[in-house]
């Protein structure tokens, strides 16, 4: 049953994680990294580790991603070359 899931979560990370490595704007890489972690919160919540899920949503896809977007924010936002 929860085979399904886990796989659906698994795969939605994989594709994060390549979609971060091939985007060339830091500000679109900081919000998909934001997603991959919000995806691996789910993951972890399915694989039955609740309190690792909600550490990493609460670190992973809430503080990590407001922290890449104030650093972009506060430098000069460019692309990747």
């Amino acid at each position: 049953m929860n085979g399904p899931i886990t796989a659906l979560f698994f795969l939605l990370a994989l594709i994060a994680a390549i979609a971060a490595l091939k985007v060339k704007d830091l500000l679109a890489v900081a919000v998909i990294l934001t997603a991959f972690g919000f995806f691996v919160a789910l993951l972890y919540t399915a694989l039955g580790a609740i309190d690792v899920g909600f550490n990493e949503a609460v670190l992973g896809a809430g503080v990590t991603g407001v922290l890449f977007v104030v650093a972009i924010h506060h430098t000069q936002r460019r692309s990747i070359d």
